[in-house]
């Protein structure tokens, strides 16, 4: 009888949920977990070109390694009981020092795609971005969210199209543009070349035996409008309504003539903040201060473009020691912690953003796997600042980390 008293004080049994994405979300620890939950759930091409780099992946690999190469210096009895995780970017509150970075092609990882990230990002009180590439336009994701939003431009060949997507976005109440600099010809991911993909994927022998193994995603995709370039649609002759190959699609619309020159243009069509989205030198991001640029986004593309580019945290303090206190520093590429928003913001960092990890967690479990990341990364930030005795974002400086020995 004892022993029976005994098992049922320490045995205590999970509660049973019928519910197939809670199941799922139990189970994922970590960004790496929602990783490999994704991979299980898409197809082969679909999975590879969201989680594919350029070339050998060097430097996508090195995007995240790169950040074990600096350990905290950890202060105590710091009274850790109130922590605050605010701060302004660009003048505006933001819960966390973090970013949804731009994807391109979204609802290839969920049919509600955008509009799934912006009202997640919106709960979180982040700000989100859409990609000039984005699979939903500037005014469907405006209509459900009242959240921060961001436009990403790229620089097409047709500059009356871009003005136009600019107007647009400024005139549904987006705030701030990235300018991507780093695409001036798409960089060899050889994932998609050896799975032959285009966007949207072609459908075929071997996409039919691929789709049969992953029947959710497949039933989603057939279920659900077709997928385009929503902000083109209609505008442009390729607008994603057929299958192209993304490489020769950039080759044919994007300005390969774009230089600094070009920013004196940008300003002239929006008087808001401007990040420039690719970094990848000092030197470039002095250019950028000088020309009244407010935000530097250091990127290498995640790794997309570029093989052994710089890991972007490890420009952070070089880049915030030449341009002092006069431009936001925004770490894109490698964050997967929150211990990792904390290392870049001592380094000097304004703002971190991400993109797959999002993506991830959107293919694993539609919205509320984005809502799963975000919390993630709060949790982990505010962890991480408890354990380094940092009460507030301004308390996390450059004393708090040093480079492993």
């Amino acid at each position: 009888m004892g022993m029976i008293k005994t098992f049922r004080s320490v045995v205590q049994f999970q509660s049973l949920s019928m519910d197939p994405v809670e199941w799922r979300l139990r189970k994922a620890a970590s960004i790496e977990d929602l990783r490999l939950i994704a991979k299980r759930r898409l197809p082969h091409g679909v999975f590879d070109y969201i989680d594919g780099g350029a070339e050998d992946e060097r430097s996508l690999a090195a995007n995240c390694s790169a950040f074990a190469g600096y350990e905290f210096r950890p202060r105590v009895l710091r009274d850790v009981s109130n922590l605050d995780t605010t701060t302004t970017i660009f003048g505006r509150q933001a819960a966390m020092p973090l970013i949804m970075a731009p994807t391109g092609f979204t609802r290839i990882a969920h049919s509600q795609g955008e509009l799934a990230v912006a009202r997640s990002a919106a709960r979180a009180g982040i700000p989100w971005s859409l990609s000039t590439m984005g699979t939903r336009s500037i005014e469907e994701v405006a209509a459900v969210s009242d959240g921060e939003k961001w436009f990403q431009i790229y620089t097409w060949k047709d500059r009356a199209l871009v003005k136009d997507m600019v107007d647009r976005a400024k005139s549904v109440g987006y705030t701030a543009v990235w300018l991507t600099v780093d695409t001036a010809i798409l960089g060899r991911r050889e994932r998609d070349v050896r799975r032959g993909m285009t966007l949207p994927p072609k459908i075929g022998l071997s996409t039919i035996v691929d789709g049969a193994i992953h029947p959710s995603w497949t039933l989603d995709f057939l279920r659900n409008e077709p997928i385009t370039f929503a902000n083109v649609t209609g505008l442009l002759d390729e607008d994603g309504s057929s299958a192209v190959t993304l490489s020769e699609h950039m080759a044919r619309q994007f300005d390969q003539a774009l230089s600094w020159d070009d920013i004196d243009w940008l300003r002239s069509i929006w008087d808001g903040p401007i990040v420039l989205k690719g970094i990848q030198t000092v030197a470039d991001a002095k250019i950028a201060q000088r020309m009244g640029v407010e935000g530097l986004g250091l990127s290498n593309h995640g790794g997309r473009q570029l093989d052994d580019a710089p890991a972007p945290i490890d420009l952070v303090a070089p880049v915030r020691d030449e341009v002092g206190d006069g431009a936001t520093i925004i770490c894109d590429g490698g964050i997967r912690r929150g211990s990792d928003i904390v290392k870049a913001l001592a380094l000097g960092a304004d703002a971190v953003s991400i993109g797959r990890p999002y993506l991830y967690g959107l293919a694993a479990a539609g919205e509320r796997g984005v809502d799963h990341v975000l919390d993630f990364m709060r949790d982990g930030l505010e962890r991480t600042m408890a354990l380094t005795g940092c009460r507030t974002i301004a308390e996390i400086n450059r004393d708090l980390v040093q480079r492993r020995p």
